[in-house]
């Protein structure tokens, strides 16, 4: 016994030892070169950087291939063997310029496939020729309607194009890169953001250029990476980019090497939103770092450089009738913590020729080394006291003989502690609070029973409000609770990495002895079967609202299966882990019993059979296996239920011994599907009508994994309208095959199932 525990502990502790101390190569430290700057490449610092983009090419407005300007060209052309001689493993990228003169030229490209074809075959082409690893896209805005979903099609064709191209050459595929740029919680407009999750490697945010003295008649900081209500700022972007669900591991944070200068209107009023008459001393008002600092140093003491921890941004005033804002070394190192704090992939400066003598860089490169040396040094303080821990455990044994239970809690204990910490500072949790126990227990009122929402498998589930007034949902593992610690991380690391607009943002979470907590976004509208099974709040969800339900949770699981970085089975897809906002948009809920599963994998296959009776597959509850399937089948579950309002726990039918599937099956088969329908629902005036979604739904609860469809082609048989739906078999768990089927099962691949086949001891009731 004592061998045994003291091994699981070692392998404990080599693990979270080894995740502490992991490889930081994967931050990026990313910039922009501009071929038209005063210094060239090989006076660029290039250990000081990851990427290097070579900027910029064009785009040839009649046969949409790529060019460099002749005059450039031999910059280009030796770009790369130049940076690497001091930095041999620096990747280097070609940087495409979207914008043209004419403004239409970048739609009519994105709208047509030749037109496509023509710039992706030219775009790898002329990187390859080059020799260039990569390829950036800048001058991308923001789309709407058909140039939306034409901006989705070209990543992917692209995508497509450079794995086929890696492929047939046998190269290291490119690195697919892009800007993105500011978006506000009210704009109609947007990015294509599930193609750029799946199909680039990251976006580099432009996190400056908010207000410009030729565009603005009043001073505004350009960069601000906060800011107060009403003025555009790098978090609020950032976060309205997840809330429209793209993932901050793929974010990349822009750093500007370059200020404005602003003419004031009233010589002396300095500050923000003050007026101005347009630009100062350069045409545009923009002015490089190193300009800026020779400037200031022009006045000697005359004139000082103020920084504004509000903003994070530097600022000064010259003769009274000049304002200027821009980031120097702080405000740079403030920035960085911030992507490495939010778990946003890395940084990319522009552009590099702006730096005065290389002083920006290296506070940015600092800024890294200094968490890496954090981590290194909690790595080793935890090791010692572990060690000595164990060391003193051992001397209690062998001289008092309680070892075993000793040991036994202490290693409960410090799994608790060191796995709080690991998530805290590994990366996998690294956009997550750590909050503070006392901090939840005063949010909660001491966890009340007033501030009592729910109870479920996992515990209590508490509302809560922060000191700022930001109302929390809390979950508390009770102790006799069915989910334990490998659950509670489970949901911390898949969580932490999924953002989706139709998924539950985790905020945080907390440990303290036994106490396990975690911290959500609250949604005031509770779950979805709140409302679906009470007579008279089901009247709220009238057809219109119920469709958005649908496509949200479709839109959800689309984004596990297809869209995130990994695909992720949720194996607990119900109405009660549906949760609504204020808006009554859906979010599923719950990611405890979810799994990782290979984008490759078929099937996984477990003997610790968990879930909620009603929504569970019959191969996972015979043999254990799950796949996304898993998911699909009870996605039609819940279909079912969300047009009729019926639970799965009860029985149907003249003689009520049908459960819901056979009842939804047979009312569908005999023609009298409106009788399985809520009576209150009217499809009349909706695209999405009941008697497809019922049909779409039986296909997803059909007993055999491989008759059902995909998400993918669930969300295609939803959304068209002229799609060909087809005849779904028997339910799974059907107590008798419908009359037609009786002669042949060879056809349908139904075979007589029943839920008395397990052992609903082992279910996991959730």
């Amino acid at each position: 016994m004592i061998s045994n525990h003291f091994a699981i502990f070692l392998v404990f502790l080599f693990l979270t030892s080894h995740s502490f101390a992991a490889d930081t190569t994967s931050w990026i430290k990313a910039g922009y070169y501009y071929s038209g700057s005063e210094i060239s490449a090989s006076d660029i610092k290039s250990n000081l950087f990851t990427h290097l983009l070579c900027a910029f090419a064009f785009i040839n407005s009649t046969n949409y291939n790529i060019f460099i300007n002749s005059s450039e060209e031999h910059k280009f052309s030796t770009f790369t063997n130049t940076v690497k001689l001091q930095n041999p493993s620096v990747t280097t990228l070609l940087s495409i310029y979207t914008k043209t003169e004419n403004s239409s030229v970048f739609s009519s490209l994105i709208n047509q496939s030749s037109n496509r074809k023509s710039f992706i075959d030219s775009s790898i082409k002329t990187a390859r020729n080059y020799g260039f690893q990569g390829i950036d896209f800048r001058g991308v805005k923001p789309k709407q309607g058909n140039e939306l979903a034409n901006l989705a099609t070209l990543l992917k064709e692209l995508r497509i194009a450079i794995t086929s191209e890696a492929r047939n050459t046998k190269k290291p595929e490119l690195v697919l890169v892009m800007a993105g740029y500011y978006l506000k919680a009210s704009d109609s407009f947007s990015y294509p953001f599930e193609s750029m999750q799946k199909n680039l490697d990251w976006v580099h945010f432009v996190a400056y250029d908010y207000y410009l003295p030729k565009k603005d008649n009043f001073t505004g900081f350009h960069a601000a990476l906060y800011g107060s209500s009403g003025w555009e700022n790098t978090d609020s972007g950032i976060k309205e980019w997840r809330k429209r669900g793209f993932s901050s591991h793929k974010l990349v944070i822009g750093l500007p090497y370059h200020g404005f200068a602003w003419t004031l209107v009233k010589p002396g009023e300095g500050g923000v939103g003050k007026p101005t008459s347009g630009p100062a001393i350069t045409k545009d008002g923009s002015m490089a770092y190193k300009l800026i600092k020779s400037y200031i140093r022009s006045f000697g003491d005359g004139v000082v450089s103020c920084y504004n921890d509000t903003f994070v941004v530097n600022y000064f005033t010259v003769a009274s009738t000049t304002w200027v804002n821009f980031d120097d070394v702080k405000a740079i190192k403030v920035k960085v913590s911030y992507a490495k704090k939010n778990g946003l992939l890395g940084y990319n400066v522009f552009q590099v020729g702006n730096d005065d003598n290389w002083i920006l860089s290296k506070a940015a490169q600092e800024v890294d080394e200094d968490h890496h040396n954090r981590r290194l040094l909690i790595t080793v303080l935890l090791t010692t006291l572990a060690a000595a821990i164990i060391l003193g455990v051992i001397f209690c044994y062998y001289h008092q003989g309680t070892m075993t239970t000793a040991f036994t809690r202490m290693i409960y204990k410090m799994r608790i502690y060191l796995s709080a910490a690991e998530e805290d500072l590994n990366g996998n949790g690294s956009d997550l609070i750590v909050f503070n126990y006392l901090t939840i227990k005063v949010a909660t009122d001491n966890f009340s029973k007033e501030n009592k929402l729910g109870e479920g498998g996992f515990g209590v589930v508490y509302k809560g409000k922060l000191r700022k007034g930001e109302e929390i949902a809390v979950k508390r593992l009770s102790e006799t609770s069915n989910q334990g610690l490998e659950e509670f991380k489970n949901e911390i690391t898949l969580t932490a990495r999924l953002q989706h607009v139709n998924l539950v943002r985790l905020l945080g979470y907390c440990t303290k002895r036994n106490e396990k907590l975690l911290i959500y976004e609250y949604l005031p509208n509770k779950s979805l079967d709140h409302f679906l099974f009470d007579p008279r709040k089901s009247i709220l969800l009238d057809w219109r609202k119920r469709v958005n339900v649908i496509e949200g949770i479709t839109q959800g699981l689309l984004y596990l299966q297809e869209y995130s970085n990994f695909t992720i089975i949720h194996r607990d897809i119900k109405a009660s882990n549906v949760l609504l906002d204020h808006e009554m948009n859906p979010k599923i809920s719950d990611f405890g019993m979810a799994r990782i599963f290979g984008k490759y994998e078929l099937e996984a296959n477990t003997s610790r059979i968990v879930g909620t009776y009603g929504y569970v597959p019959p191969e996972y509850v015979k043999k254990g296996i799950y796949s996304p399937k898993y998911d699909v089948y009870s996605f039609g579950v819940l279909l079912l239920q969300i047009i009729s309002g019926k639970r799965t726990s009860h029985y149907y039918g003249t003689h009520e011994n049908m459960n819901l599937l056979e009842y939804a099956y047979e009312l569908w088969i005999e023609g009298r599907g409106m009788e399985f329908f809520d009576p209150s629902l009217d499809d009349s005036t909706s695209h999405c009508k009941i008697m497809r979604c019922m049909q779409v739904a039986l296909l997803c609860v059909q007993e055999n994994s491989s008759d059902r469809p995909s998400m993918l082609e669930v969300d295609s048989l939803l959304k068209n309208e002229g799609a060909y739906v087809g005849t779904p078999n028997v339910p799974a768990f059907s107590m008798k095959k419908h009359e037609d089927d009786k002669g042949d099962t060879s056809n349908s691949g139904f075979k007589f199932s029943s839920i008395n086949d397990v052992t609903i001891s082992q279910m996991v009731p959730r």
